[in-house]
């Protein structure tokens, strides 16, 4: 992926993916733009089709996406978990922890995703470690969230 000169990356079919527009996303919270700016090289684009499976559970994962457009869900025992949509993270627990994905995440309509795989992202720590970490702890502060979420679905009461 290649910066186009306009303080963005331009990826396939003519999408561009700015650190503005990824500051919104709670994954890139307190990263300047010129941060994040940094980061778009160690990532890939991906599009997935409606349907299409992008973790299969009990499978290793190497890799968290950032969802840009569309929803995928998380299905674990044939139940829905969760619906995520734009701005949503998906793969950060195995990511953090190096397990084998807990549930299987496949797209519900077309959807494209940006991907930050284990080894790039441990790239990013050698090259710049505030980055690093600040990335590290909005995952944290991701999967504190949807955990969060998750607790108020089991005692009933409203999501956030």
């Amino acid at each position: 992926m290649g910066n186009n000169g306009r303080g963005g990356a331009s990826l396939q079919q003519g999408i561009l993916v700015t650190p503005e527009t990824l500051q919104k996303y709670s994954p890139f919270g307190g990263l300047s733009p010129e941060r994040i700016e940094g980061i778009l090289p160690y990532m890939e684009y991906k599009i997935f089709q409606a349907g299409e499976v992008i973790m299969s559970e009990g499978v290793y994962n190497d890799r968290v996406y950032f969802i840009l457009e569309g929803t995928v869900e998380a299905r674990k025992n044939k139940v829905a978990l969760a619906e995520l949509r734009q701005g949503d993270a998906l793969g950060e627990m195995e990511l953090i922890e190096i397990v084998p994905i807990v549930a299987m995440i496949r797209a519900l309509d077309k959807a494209a995703a940006l991907s930050l795989s284990n080894r790039k992202l441990h790239e990013i720590y050698k090259n710049d470690i505030s980055t690093f970490a600040m990335a590290i702890m909005n995952l944290a502060r991701e999967l504190s969230r949807r955990l969060r979420n998750m607790d108020a679905k089991m005692v009933g009461e409203n999501e956030e």
